[in-house]
């Protein structure tokens, strides 16, 4: 199949063809025509697939085709979790909307409002947008949503995960009953359906890859290690294997800060991304990671989520997420678009609950190495120190809405 035998318009053909692309890849196929129908689409797909062109180019497409009033209300809203990947999808739809009259903009919470507001004043089609900085500029009559006919909750899986369902369900309010509903989210949980349920009419349901497997052309590993070791074990596999670009996992952001000081002592250029960083931060260690000059970024979960590296072939979780679904996540981010790639996970003895619920999910037993002089601890605990329960008012404050108005702050 070609992208001409999807019924898209010559100017986005036109634009698809600049960036090379010739067929469009499983959710693609089976996503877009379905929203050519105007039919609600529920799709399920790993990062890495295209998911976000299964969206943009059909949304794109019917955007075009009424055309533009001078004031340009915003007709569409993209909501995503976090500041990168909405940038993500901005820049996607910039690149397949550069042959039409179409104005598209983002916004997200860590940077100045007042350039994003004189933006949405001067008009614009589509709106791409967080949670948290999308309901600020809504309470200052900065935008108004209820000309929209097109909505698309990318990463839905995730913006529960981060606690923002209440938001959801408020922009929900805001939105015209009248539209079209798209929903990604990686895996469809209980959760996930429940959601679905109350924004979606009579969707579709489409998956580009079974629920969560792992990517075929992975090639994952475990090295058993000793907690204390695993620092000299990563940067000796980065020093001996030759390593450019490494994605390392870590689960806390003092975590990501300190492994990230001890590999620039060991000589290897590396920077850390996460919430605590600003996002001129954020975006310069991306900007580097891509080009080659940072050779390691150390993220935690949600920073990274949607992160788009083309052919990043080395992933390391150098702690294993508590949550299993957490991995797949985690090491789709290579292997991509046909590439192989390497996911090595460094495993103490308390992680071994863990690496078994992993192996549990995505159906595999992963191969496990140990290498000399960085032996597991043979009196290491098999299980995670159990947590002290938080009391109520912390979880709730955790969770509420005051604290992640600019939400994808947080990681």
């Amino acid at each position: 199949m070609s992208f001409t035998s999807l019924g898209l318009s010559d100017a986005i053909l036109k634009a698809i063809s600049k960036q090379g692309y010739t067929e469009p890849t499983p959710i693609q196929q089976k996503a877009i025509p379905e929203v050519l129908k105007g039919r609600d689409v529920l799709a399920s797909a790993q990062t890495g697939t295209g998911k976000t062109a299964g969206f943009t180019l059909p949304m794109l497409h019917k955007l075009s085709q009424h055309q533009t009033v001078k004031h340009r209300p915003i007709r569409a809203l993209v909501l995503t979790p976090t500041r990168e990947l909405a940038a993500q999808v901005q820049a996607n739809i910039k690149t397949y909307s550069q042959f039409l009259n179409i104005r598209s903009t983002v916004i997200f919470g860590g940077v100045n409002q007042n350039p994003q507001i004189a933006t949405l004043r001067r008009g614009v089609d589509i709106l791409v947008a967080t949670p948290g900085r999308l309901i600020d500029l809504e309470n200052q009559k900065a935008l108004s949503l209820s000309k929209v006919d097109f909505f698309v909750l990318d990463e839905a899986d995730r913006m529960l995960d981060m606690g923002f369902l209440r938001d959801i369900e408020r922009i929900m309010r805001l939105l015209p009953k009248n539209r079209q509903n798209l929903m990604f989210s990686a895996t469809f949980s209980k959760e996930i359906k429940k959601l679905a349920h109350g924004i979606l009419n009579s969707p579709v349901q489409v998956e580009a890859t079974p629920e969560n497997s792992t990517v075929e052309s992975i090639n994952q590993k475990v090295y058993r290690v000793a907690k204390g070791l695993k620092t000299g074990l990563i940067i000796k596999l980065i020093l001996e294997g030759g390593w450019q670009q490494v994605l390392v996992f870590t689960r806390t952001k003092h975590g990501a800060n300190k492994l990230c000081k001890k590999m620039v002592s060991a000589g290897i250029s590396a920077a850390a991304i996460h919430g605590n960083k600003s996002q001129g931060a954020r975006t310069k260690a991306l900007a580097g990671f891509k080009s080659g000059e940072v050779q390691v970024m150390v993220a935690t979960d949600i920073a990274a989520r949607g992160l788009d590296i083309p052919l990043l072939p080395h992933v390391v979780n150098f702690e294993l997420p508590n949550i299993s679904e957490d991995y797949v996540h985690r090491i789709g981010r290579t292997g991509r678009a046909g590439a192989s790639g390497v996911a090595i996970s460094l495993v103490c003895g308390e992680e071994r609950a863990y690496l078994k619920s992993i192996e549990k999910l995505v159906g595999l037993q992963l191969p496990v190495e140990i290498i000399e002089g960085f032996e597991p601890d043979p009196n290491a605990p098999s299980a995670p120190p159990k947590k002290k329960q938080r009391n109520t008012r912390s979880t709730r404050n955790r969770n509420g809405r005051n604290s992640h108005a600019g939400g994808q702050n947080r990681h």
